[in-house]
């Protein structure tokens, strides 16, 4: 049967597309604003919320890069990671593989050490405050040079023990992912898991090429994937999680409406799809509104949406403890719909 129509999103998840810099909330940007001598160019944070509507990928790519000024110190990043997790927590989070994007900052001035530091002195008292463990994922900026993601691994080198992964984010149309061969087999090298954007705004061959030239083991986004078929089977033939974000996709004009998202269609060709927030200061909601609305758009059943949220876990990147992996995968199944929760 359809799940009703209002059921709170508290069935237990992993988020595994979260740029932590997209949970910027305009309160949070004004008080940081405030605290570090920052001027924003809106009178209050209702005239920035009016600034969210964006018509594609760089018009909000231009807004989330201005507004990280007001990101200065470890204290700022830590604040923001600990606002992110106590809404995650209030919406079925159960582990969470964070973004974050050195190049943004360091291009500002603020060293990667802070940001870094900043960052995981939340995550690391993560699980104790809110019942979230954690993994980092350092991002490179796909329009800035290769040459740039290079020189950002090498500065991350002293803090690898804190990092999960790499990952590819940014605007991608016109930056294939070849352009990032290199870095990515440093990474790979160093023994980080690897990740990228694909076929979100750019094409299916996008999706392709991350996964033959740069070894990825996630897409990200991936929606475009479903322009060939020959793509679709194979990723479905060899388990790649694809990590969705569809208020994300409706915000940034991706598709019209999530009543369009091709997330039934996905999961009909047996692909192994979660369902995440991306940016969700940004996008109108965070994991369990994710789910809500496609929920409601799609009408998923109680079924699909325990397997969207299993997915989640079998993706993640929790093979260094695959007990606790079994543990989430035990409150998926007991969760009980109807009652709120298990």
């Amino acid at each position: 049967m359809p799940v009703p129509v209002g059921l709170p999103a508290s069935l237990p998840k992993a988020e595994l597309h979260l740029h932590i810099e997209g949970t910027l909330e305009p309160e949070l940007a004004f008080a940081l604003a405030a605290r570090n001598g920052v001027t924003l160019p809106y009178a209050d944070t209702g005239a920035l919320r009016e600034a969210y509507r964006f018509s594609d990928l760089q018009s909000f790519l231009d807004l989330y890069y201005g507004l990280t000024a007001v990101l200065r110190t470890a204290g700022d990043f830590t604040e923001l990671a600990d606002a992110y997790l106590e809404r995650a927590a209030a919406q079925g989070v159960r582990h969470a593989e964070i973004f974050f994007d050195p190049q943004a900052h360091t291009a500002r001035g603020v060293p990667i050490g802070t940001v870094i530091e900043g960052l995981t002195a939340s995550l690391d008292r993560a699980e104790e405050r809110y019942g979230i463990s954690t993994r980092l994922i350092m991002c490179f900026l796909r329009d800035e040079s290769a040459e740039s993601a290079l020189a950002t691994l090498e500065a991350a080198k002293p803090y690898l023990d804190r990092i999960t992964g790499v990952g590819l984010d940014s605007a991608e149309v016109g930056h294939p992912p070849a352009k990032f061969r290199e870095v990515y087999e440093e990474a790979a090298r160093l023994g980080l898991r690897r990740v990228a954007h694909a076929g979100e705004e750019g094409p299916a061959a996008y999706v392709r090429e991350a996964l033959d030239v740069l070894g990825v083991e996630r897409i990200d986004h991936g929606l475009r994937c479903m322009d060939d078929p020959d793509l679709v089977a194979r990723l479905a033939r060899e388990r790649v999680p694809l990590t969705l974000c569809p208020l994300s996709n409706v915000r940034l004009r991706v598709i019209d409406t999530l009543a369009d998202h091709p997330l039934r269609a996905m999961m009909s060709a047996g692909l192994l799809v979660t369902v995440n927030s991306d940016d969700p200061a940004y996008f109108g909601g965070y994991a369990g509104d994710n789910y809500d609305g496609v929920r409601a758009a799609l009408g998923l059943t109680e079924e699909q949406l325990r397997e969207l949220a299993r997915n989640s876990f079998l993706a993640s990147f929790l093979e260094d403890d695959e007990g606790r992996r079994e543990r989430y995968l035990a409150e998926v199944e007991a969760y009980e719909f109807g009652g709120g929760g298990a």
